[in-house]
């Protein structure tokens, strides 16, 4: 089932960044980074969203976080949040893309080792597994120059998580293999923008 979920994902993801690869055109691309991601989850991440027409884009945004959280991170050793993402949206500009209103599908997929995080519910247990899910969106862009805007995001979808569960150590043995389902927020973005032209 795991191949299974991955395969679909990564099919999916591929067509979407397909749809992006026709007609595309300089002022047609926008480069973003989501500020919330990056300073809530100390997570660097980049996005591409590129023009298909005039009311429709497509949206490509990945992050990565391969460091510990540490003493600085939420307050205590060894707890951490390693994970990868790609997300892929389709959008639909009630006026004009890359401005104003917008409403959007998004599919994901991502792979996490997250340990010691209690306020997540997570306990003192390691769980290192992947996830993959879709959701629906609505935002709204701001335009604040020629080149740079700022966009806000929210999305509410499902995830499946999929994961082996470990004694909070570095090499512990596998206490359980589990499966998730998750219905709920997916997507929260105030991203900062610019816009090629």
């Amino acid at each position: 089932m795991n191949d299974c979920i991955r395969n679909k994902a990564g099919i999916l993801i591929g067509l979407f960044t397909l749809l992006g690869c026709f007609a595309v055109r300089a002022q047609d691309i926008a480069v973003k980074t989501n500020l919330l991601y990056g300073g809530l989850l100390q997570t660097p991440n980049i996005g591409v969203e590129w023009g298909i027409s005039p009311k429709l884009t497509v949206d490509l945004w990945g992050a990565y976080n391969p460091f510990p959280l540490g003493k600085n991170g939420y307050g205590s050793n060894n707890r951490k949040m390693k994970h990868w993402l790609i997300q892929s949206e389709l959008r639909y500009w009630l006026c004009e893309r890359f401005n104003g209103h917008f409403f959007g599908g998004h599919l994901f997929y991502g792979q996490y080792n997250v340990s010691n995080i209690r306020y997540w519910g997570l306990g003192d247990f390691r769980r290192q597994g992947n996830l993959a899910g879709f959701g629906f969106s609505y935002g709204y862009q701001w335009i604040l120059s020629p080149h740079w805007s700022i966009e806000g995001t929210l999305g509410i979808g499902y995830a499946h998580l999929h994961y082996s569960k470990y004694p909070c150590k570095e090499c512990g043995k596998r206490l359980s293999v589990n499966n998730r389902n998750y219905l709920g927020p997916t997507r929260a973005a105030v991203s900062i923008i610019y816009l090629l032209k």
